[in-house]
């Protein structure tokens, strides 16, 4: 087989379908966010980011950026290994408990990223818990996807969103261990799930809750625990998982739940055991920017009242999007071409980057830009946008929303 003609074969099937994914080259700018350097050939512009999941800019705040060089400076730049090997490091169990402290759970667990954190906390819970069957939302991230396909568990699909289906399969599995997989906020379409009728169904079945809340955290609460701390449920969820990588503004991902359960978890998922630690740096970092959002609400206030002003700004324009209670604005296209196009003229041509949204992330037809307005977005990063915006949808034929 002539491996390499095969490969552009089907890179050539993507682009011609307008799903071929390319990437911006961007330096973020300390200080200077949502502001960035993009470097186009030769040619180097600032932009504005609307695409990011720094959501609240934490990620160039001085508290943050202070500690994380300054564990440089004390413990260098790695942790010199998995933490099997090489040991706990202090800033990790400092790290835990500031996470275990904020969903009010006895234990944490940090892993390398969200994206592990779920495959390997789902593919243990699923492959060691005899008989397990988990019930995953139709509308869950492929890591938790992954992580169930990797358990060899038997799983259910549920509708998304849908308790009452959820509640059905739940009495068609029976008297097995049960595992309800679900996350609060969903990335793409930007909808909260009605948790309280999610958690109120599976614990009428005995069945463990593992709810994702990485594009939660830091968000929602009144000390950024998410919306399970913000409807006051996270002591009903069985197992809570977050990242550090999005409105914490570092890396890292994590699991909360009992000592047992998190302890279970560390000694049986390889993909904890076998893989290098976070740095202490990270760590450190990590750790300024949990404890400055558990009190700090300035930043969650400053940002939902970007989100709101620009809904109203995109209303006004009748550029559709789709409502939700949540801080990420779709903004629909319905064409993959179009949508990358979109893209590419308003970092070109306006200095504005974001990212377009095509399948197989979303469905074919609900191609999409995914905006996230953050709070040190100006009433004039504001206005720049729509006007852009306003002026493609003529330009390029788009509907309109009805009012």
């Amino acid at each position: 087989m002539d491996f390499d003609t095969y490969f552009k074969a089907e890179l050539d099937q993507l682009k011609h379908e307008g799903n071929y994914r390319i990437f911006a080259e961007v330096e973020r700018q300390c200080g200077n966010f949502p502001k960035v350097k993009h470097f186009d050939g030769p040619d180097v512009q600032e932009v504005t980011v609307w695409c990011s999941n720094d959501y609240l800019g934490m990620g160039h705040h001085t508290d943050v950026v202070d500690s994380m060089i300054s564990a440089v400076r004390a413990c260098g730049t790695g942790a010199g290994g998995t933490r099997n090997i090489s040991g706990n490091n202090h800033m990790h169990r400092i790290l835990e408990e500031e996470l275990a402290d904020l969903h009010g759970k006895e234990s944490a667990l940090l892993f390398t990223s969200g994206y592990v954190s779920n495959w390997a906390a789902l593919s243990t819970l699923g492959a060691r818990i005899p008989n397990a069957v988990i019930l995953s939302d139709e509308g869950n991230h492929a890591s938790m996807i992954e992580g169930i396909r990797h358990s060899r568990a038997d799983k259910v699909i549920w509708k998304h969103n849908d308790w009452r289906d959820l509640d059905r399969k739940l009495k068609a599995v029976g008297d097995r261990p049960k595992i309800v997989a679900f996350e609060s906020v969903y990335s793409m379409d930007g909808d909260i799930c009605p948790m309280r009728e999610i958690i109120e169904v599976a614990e009428a079945h005995g069945a463990l809750t593992y709810l994702d809340e990485v594009h939660a955290v830091g968000m929602y609460g009144p000390r950024g625990g998410g919306i399970s701390e913000e409807r006051g449920l996270a002591d009903r969820v069985t197992l809570i998982e977050g990242t550090l990588g999005k409105a914490f503004g570092v890396v890292g991902g994590y699991v909360t739940g009992s000592e047992a359960m998190c302890d279970f978890i560390r000694s049986f998922a390889s993909g904890f055991i076998f893989t290098t630690a976070l740095p202490p740096a990270v760590a450190a970092a990590a750790t300024a920017s949990v404890r400055h959002l558990k009190i700090s609400t300035s930043e969650r206030v400053a940002q939902k009242d970007r989100v709101q002003r620009l809904r109203a700004k995109l209303d006004a324009q009748g550029i559709p999007h789709l409502e939700n209670d949540s801080h990420i604005i779709p903004v629909m296209i319905g064409d993959p071409v179009k949508c990358r196009m979109i893209s590419d003229i308003l970092m070109q041509e306006w200095g504005v980057y974001v990212q377009p949204i095509n399948y197989p992330t979303v469905p074919k037809g609900t191609e999409r830009l995914r905006i996230t307005p953050g709070p040190l977005h100006s009433d004039a990063d504001i206005d720049h946008l729509v006007t852009a915006l306003a002026s493609l949808w003529k330009q390029c034929a788009l509907a309109h929303a009805v009012a």
